[in-house]
């Protein structure tokens, strides 16, 4: 989905569909299921816009700093998601870009300071980029081989880079919002990327979502290497998105104008005035908003992506909501 200024990022394990809604206050609990690297998060912010969808707000030495960190642990966050984009880190010949790496790295370091642990997100790269199908790009990385490949370099020159960070501290989100036309595309580029990386560290936490834009409902499709504890499932969830996105210009129902309620979007009547307006994806928004949320039917939303996590016996993670 297109990502707004700030999104928060939680740890979601599978127990948290329980009755059990009593706030976390000990930002270092550790999570009910633990991967051997001791990679634990709980609660934490994504770091949108500075090295990643950047869009000029501000000059980046001055955008993200030290000071942001200390208010990111006073908060009681015990983790960010750093999202990084191919063209912010790398120039068109492929060589990496030395004062965007030198960015990613102070801000591990002042990360590691505060004992905060970073999730670092290869967002966007030049062949996929998960709204291609609203602006016009096409996705070439599930089904050209080149790019595979370019995109196992941008993950070994990454390793290379971040290795000597400690495997507790910092974890690897393989892409952000996989849309593969076959899911059986996306599963095995996560299989080869895996290898990659595990040639390189075989204890690294890797984060990987479902296909899709992760929602949860793709879960069921979603295959990770057998064996491996040291994987995190990531999953994104924009529901009700007639809510989410109210009055969003890149979505089909961008002339709503009416007002949303919550837990109940949108009345009868005002569905009936604005079904016109129905685009793409918007049908379904609109229908949709006629519908009740809360846990209950939160629960149903996650239930796929909580199901694959106790099959697999892994943490779950929501990277974006």
């Amino acid at each position: 989905m297109k990502k707004f200024i700030v999104i928060i990022a939680t740890a979601l394990l599978f127990v948290a569909c329980s009755s059990n809604t009593k706030k976390q206050t000990d930002k270092k609990k550790s999570p009910i299921i633990a991967n051997p690297s001791g990679f634990e998060i709980t609660r934490g912010i994504n770091i949108s816009h500075w090295l990643s969808q950047v869009y000029g707000f501000s000059k980046r030495d001055v955008f993200f700093t030290k000071n942001d960190v200390e208010l990111i642990d006073s908060l009681g966050f015990d983790h960010i998601r750093l999202p990084i984009d191919e063209k912010e880190m790398w120039d068109e010949q492929g060589k990496p870009i030395a004062q965007s790496f030198a960015y990613l790295k102070s801000a591990i370091d002042w990360c590691l300071e505060y004992n905060i642990r970073v999730i670092v997100d290869l967002h966007i790269i030049r062949s996929f980029y998960f709204n291609a199908g609203n602006e016009g790009q096409k996705n070439t990385l599930f089904t050209d081989e080149n790019e595979q490949k370019k995109f196992f370099g941008l993950w070994s020159t990454l390793s290379d880079f971040l290795k000597h960070y400690p495997e507790s501290m910092v974890a690897y989100e393989l892409l952000n919002e996989a849309v593969a036309e076959n899911p059986e595309d996306w599963n095995k580029l996560v299989a080869n990327t895996i290898k990659t990386i595990r040639a390189k560290e075989p204890e690294r936490v890797i984060v990987v979502g479902s296909n899709m834009w992760q929602i949860a409902s793709t879960f069921t499709e979603l295959k990770v290497p057998g064996g491996d504890k040291n994987i995190i499932l990531s999953l994104h969830n924009y529901d009700p998105i007639l809510f989410t996105h109210y009055k969003a210009n890149w979505t089909g129902f961008k002339e709503f104008t009416d007002s949303v309620n919550y837990p109940i979007i949108i009345t009868k009547e005002v569905y009936n005035k604005n079904k016109h307006l129905a685009k793409n994806e918007a049908e379904n928004a609109f229908e949709d908003g006629l519908d009740k949320y809360g846990q209950e039917k939160f629960t149903e939303i996650l239930k796929p992506a909580i199901d694959k996590a106790k099959e697999l016996q892994l943490q779950l993670f929501c990277g974006e909501f």
